[in-house]
């Protein structure tokens, strides 16, 4: 094998002593290029050993254990996790009571729906900001804030209600405040999980995430009516907000130890531009949204037509729609227990295509159900199906991201489940318009199946498990004159035999994958019509700071691809390494 260069190491390095200003990174506590450059390729491995210090926690005797319960015994995942429970409770309660006042409000069937739609609407407007700024900024006081955010606007709501203030608009302009934190509080905690527990115990913990969920759903509503009953819908936003202050104040119990980049934050468009081109040159991040979309866009018919599925039952009304999201939220939660021994029992794909046939099966039933006898157990088993589904897709884009886009990535899983929702919800109110009820469901249920088995086919998840822990043996360059503005590009010649070219080529598509996701902005291979031999690969980086940005973001995975491409160099030399700013 040729001898080996440090990854994209420059022709000419500039000394330790030489201290060249760089008009990007803090020059408070970093003096020269090359302590940053070291500082900068230390922050995630320092971040990632104190995260998994801090899982580790309490945790020493239950990290192999594979019951649903065992994130449990982690005292901060147990404390932020009871936090979550309480938000969601807070969720459920201001949607009930906010959709109740509007009633008292107006008649009108516009304004009343779109309670709903303010409610929604931010998370999926505000998902990929909010992911961003939740990795780029310290995550325990971001959480936090979106604490707060929310009591603030649960304290406005009760004012207003108490003083007479209240009116249609402004409820509405309120619940899109609220809807803003929940925007705002969703990807941040999705990151925090996995700080929290083990790699093994990870499933778990996402699966009591989704018990959260479900069980708030329960006992929300059932709180809010009782509260609305006795005492009034302000009363609900008051406890709304006391429960999201403790959360809060909670919340900074948390000694999570923040390492900020010696490269400074992150601008947020370039924040957000980097999380969209990591999750687009993902394989297994884009496999997982093809599925999550597609089963979200059928199984949310179910869920949009209930309410006229439970009027058209025997003796169906209002309690009639309650006792079946209870069931369905029961049935949820009884799934989360038996999930360990699911995932071990087969793989993802077949746990995902059978629990859409399982779900798709249990709305046919509710399509034709006659009395709640048969409905009843029809939305446990959908339950059932739902959060295995759900769970099982959101483990694995959880394990397709490195720590540093994480919360980015996992914003894009939440809008996509958000969208196909919205989408799914119209299109088959829209069919049972056309026909009816029952033909809506049925074709959602039949459809569901069909539609998974060939996204599974066609959108194969060929892509073998990464090792995305980070990895410091890429060093960031130097240089005597770092550059203040203008691009960067970076050229590395290589001189490979032509009857290897083509799997040269092949791999040098995964190394565009690679630098890409890392943060570049374009990456190009050359080929030499002169020389047959030499190729050149071609990486622009948005400016200086965000071209070593990219080395603090080396993982694992990175370091065996340089392997491999290094083992197909045939020069006596290691492959020359150029950079380049770009001229205004």
């Amino acid at each position: 094998m040729p001898p080996q260069p440090h990854h994209d190491t420059p022709r000419h390095i500039v000394p330790p002593e030489a201290t060249p200003p760089s008009a990007a990174a803090p020059a408070a506590s970093v003096n020269t290029a090359a302590e940053r450059a070291a500082l900068a390729q230390g922050t995630e491995e320092s971040a990632q050993h104190s995260l998994e210090q801090s899982a580790s926690t309490g945790a020493v005797h239950s990290d192999t254990s594979l019951s649903p319960f065992a994130p449990l015994s982690v005292p901060v995942f147990r404390m932020l996790w009871l936090t979550w429970v309480a938000a969601n409770t807070c969720m459920w309660m201001n949607d009930v009571a906010a959709a109740w006042l509007m009633t008292t409000l107006t008649t009108s069937p516009v304004l009343v729906a779109l309670v709903q739609s303010a409610s929604t609407l931010p998370v999926f407007l505000l998902g990929l900001p909010s992911g961003a700024l939740a990795d780029i900024l310290d995550r325990r006081r971001y959480f936090m804030a979106t604490q707060f955010w929310v009591a603030a606007v649960a304290v406005v709501l009760a004012f207003a209600i108490v003083s007479g203030g209240m009116t249609a608009p402004l409820l509405l302009a309120l619940t899109f405040a609220n809807g803003i934190g929940l925007a705002m509080r969703w990807p941040v905690f999705a990151a925090i999980v996995p700080e929290l527990v083990s790699r093994p115990q990870l499933p778990a913990a996402l699966a009591l995430n989704g018990v959260a969920m479900n069980a708030s759903r329960i006992v929300g509503p059932l709180l809010a009516g009782a509260i609305i009953a006795s005492a009034g819908s302000a009363w609900v936003f008051v406890l709304n907000a006391v429960l999201s202050v403790l959360s809060g104040l909670v919340i900074m119990r948390w000694k999570r130890e923040h390492v900020p980049s010696p490269l400074g934050r992150e601008r947020l468009p370039s924040a957000m531009r980097v999380g969209v081109q990591f999750v687009r040159q993902s394989p297994r991040m884009r496999a997982v949204l093809w599925r999550i979309s597609v089963f979200f866009l059928h199984a949310t018919a179910l869920m949009a037509l209930l309410p006229l599925v439970a009027k058209g039952l025997e003796g169906g009304g209002a309690g009639t729609f309650t006792l079946l999201l209870a069931s369905m939220g029961a049935g949820a939660i009884v799934a989360a227990l038996f999930l360990p021994r699911l995932r071990q029992a087969m793989p993802r794909d077949a746990l995902v295509l059978r629990g859409t046939l399982v779900q798709a099966a249990a709305t046919g039933v509710m399509a034709w159900a006659p009395n709640v006898y048969v409905a009843v157990p029809a939305m446990v088993l959908a339950g059932m199906a739902w959060i295995t589904t759900a769970n099982t897709l959101s483990v694995s884009a959880q394990l397709a991201l490195p720590n540093w886009v994480r919360a980015r990535g996992m914003s894009i899983y939440q809008m996509s489940i958000m969208g196909a929702t919205a989408a799914g919800a119209a299109l088959w109110g829209q069919v049972a318009s056309l026909t009816d009820v029952q033909t809506s469901l049925g074709l959602a249920a039949v459809s569901g199946g069909i539609v998974m088995a060939v996204v599974q086919r066609l959108v194969a998840d060929r892509a073998i498990e990464e090792d995305l822990s980070p990895s410091s043996a890429f060093k960031a360059p130097t240089a005597p004159t770092p550059p203040e503005a203008g691009r960067v590009v970076v050229t590395i010649e290589y001189f490979i035999h032509p009857a290897r070219a083509t799997e040269f080529r092949a791999v040098m598509q995964e190394s565009r994958r690679s630098r890409l996701r890392q943060g570049a902005l374009h990456w190009q291979l050359m080929h030499d019509i002169s020389n047959p031999t030499r190729y050149v690969e071609r990486i622009e980086d948005e400016s200086w700071t965000e071209h070593l940005r990219r080395f603090d973001r080396v993982t694992a995975s990175d370091v065996a691809l340089r392997e491999r491409k290094l083992a197909f160099h045939t020069g006596d030399a290691p492959p020359k390494v150029t950079r380049w700013t770009v001229e205004r």
